[in-house]
């Protein structure tokens, strides 16, 4: 790869640069088609967690841009070279590691599609297309989900796409604060609280600090393992008198459907009702577990929704999408409008100040948005509910089975009950005295397995007790891999108890 140099004479011939010639992209296009479909191809035969160490990129590539311009197969090479030994596998059918981040043909060609418009569609004139196709897709996966019309714009609410979950929190407590604050007047900010369990992904006291909650008055409230790591009613209504007394003002609930580090689901509707008592926005993250709602069988843990002010829903993890893709649905729309509208007047149009419209730069964070609503179009087009309940059912069952295996295993034990296709286990060594020895081994083990390469697991820590992640949901995982991964965990579980 050439580096740029200051003494180089200037290149005349740089006016004829053509940045994209059809023909040119068509030909470098099915080149990177071709590369890509090998990749997934046998995506098998690389370590599924990266070996590199720290820096090892910037030792091998020079350290300034080349000067002149390079032909794709030598910069092919490199990302063969270079690049590949630097990646964590996740569409590994091996990865079986924080929450599986899914993919398909269909949402990959959505993803062309939408690169090769590249829509910047913050307001409805910019892109009709790109919101309306928008507002059509955010209902119909609220019909699939089963969410009541409060949240559809083909009844009074309305839904977006948002990057992350913690956009989706981030927008949704803001319209919360300005909701309250006029109210109380902006003096009281200081005086807000907000409530969450100890399960709740880290996502949510960053948007919070981000919002200018005093941290003083983030709640982390705690569950327990008898509760299924759900929490409790009883437990946030004491925290909200105990605040109230205090004299401070309950702003904001985040509940959880499929918590990180075990999957635990909230009951949501018991606490909306503590909630609504006391004039708590209540927001639920369903980003992982919500996707399992479109099964019948699942649809219970989402019981209360109707109650609630926002739910938010990452497509991405578990309904092959690709990243990033949350699905954010309001029952009041103007509540987000009002607290995240800008109305320059370089962007003032007929439509917009008709109201006629929605411009879903005033439903987010930034302004620019992208046109991904062309993903989950062809997503839902291409597979239809059903094969996404199919999916979504293939890795429960994988998971059932992983399950079984563990039970199986004396020296093993499930330490959360399974509810998706995520299984909490343990190695318990017949020789380990105490939780500090049953945690250094399984700290061993999982190093073992995952300096392997064969497969990719990771752990948490819920109720004092640290425990093995397993889940399952790479888009490519087969029953085999699970299998092969079982294999793997008992075969380092043998070499740690001949050693100990």
């Amino acid at each position: 790869m050439g580096s740029l140099d200051s003494n180089t004479p200037t290149d005349h011939a740089a006016g004829q640069f053509n940045p994209l010639d059809p023909e040119e992209f068509r030909r470098q296009a099915h080149q990177m088609v071709d590369f890509i479909a090998d990749y997934y191809r046998k995506i098998e035969t690389y370590p599924v967690l990266s070996q590199v160490q720290p820096a090892y990129l910037h030792s091998q590539l020079p350290h300034t841009p080349p000067y002149r311009p390079e032909p794709m197969d030598a910069i092919m090479k490199d990302v063969q070279s270079q690049i590949i030994p630097g990646i964590t596998h996740w569409l590994s059918p091996n990865f079986f590691g924080f929450f599986p981040a899914t993919v398909s043909t269909a949402a990959f060609l959505g993803e062309m599609l939408c690169t090769c418009f590249n829509s910047v569609g913050f307001n409805w004139l910019a892109s009709p297309a790109s919101t309306e196709l928008e507002m059509v897709v955010m209902d119909w996966l609220a019909h699939a989900l089963k969410l009541p019309s409060s949240f559809m714009f083909s009844g009074t609410g309305g839904g977006v796409i948002q990057n992350t979950t913690s956009e989706a929190v981030l927008v949704t407590l803001v319209a919360a604060r300005d909701r309250a604050l006029g109210v109380h007047g902006i003096d009281f900010l200081s005086k807000l609280a907000v409530y969450a369990s100890d399960q709740t992904h880290s996502t949510f006291s960053k948007a919070c600090r981000i919002a200018g909650i005093n941290p003083a008055n983030i709640r982390s409230l705690p569950t327990s393992v008898e509760g299924g790591f759900a929490l409790s009613p009883a437990v946030f209504q004491s925290a909200v008198e105990e605040d109230l007394a205090a004299g401070l003002i309950p702003l904001y609930l985040c509940t959880t459907v499929g918590t990180t580090s075990t999957t635990a689901v909230d009951p949501i509707g018991a606490l909306a009702d503590v909630a609504r008592d006391y004039g708590v926005w209540v927001h639920v993250d369903c980003a992982y577990g919500g996707s399992a709602c479109i099964c019948p069988e699942f649809r219970h843990h989402l019981n209360g929704v109707d109650l609630v002010d926002s739910v938010s829903l990452s497509p991405h993890k578990w309904l092959l999408s690709y990243l990033d893709c949350c699905c954010l649905w309001v029952k009041q729309p103007g509540s987000l409008v009002r607290a995240l509208n800008t109305n320059p007047e370089y962007l003032k149009n007929k439509p917009s100040e008709s109201s006629s419209v929605v411009d879903f730069k005033d439903w987010q964070v930034g302004t620019g948005r992208r046109f991904k609503s062309l993903r989950l179009w062809l997503v839902m087009r291409s597979y239809g509910v059903a094969n996404l309940q199919s999916h979504i059912r293939s890795d429960v069952r994988m998971a059932r089975m992983f399950e079984r295996l563990v039970r199986s295993d004396p020296r093993f034990e499930v330490t959360v009950p399974r509810l998706f296709s995520l299984v909490c286990f343990r190695f318990v060594p017949k020789r380990a005295r105490g939780p500090g020895q049953i945690e250094r081994a399984n700290r061993r083990l999982l190093d073992w397995v995952n300096g392997t390469g064969r497969a990719f697991m990771t752990h948490t820590v819920a109720g004092g007790k640290f425990m093995l992640r397993f889940a399952v949901g790479a888009t490519l995982t087969e029953e085999r891999h699970v299998l092969a991964a079982w294999k793997l965990i008992k075969e380092g579980a043998d070499g740690l108890e001949e050693r100990s």
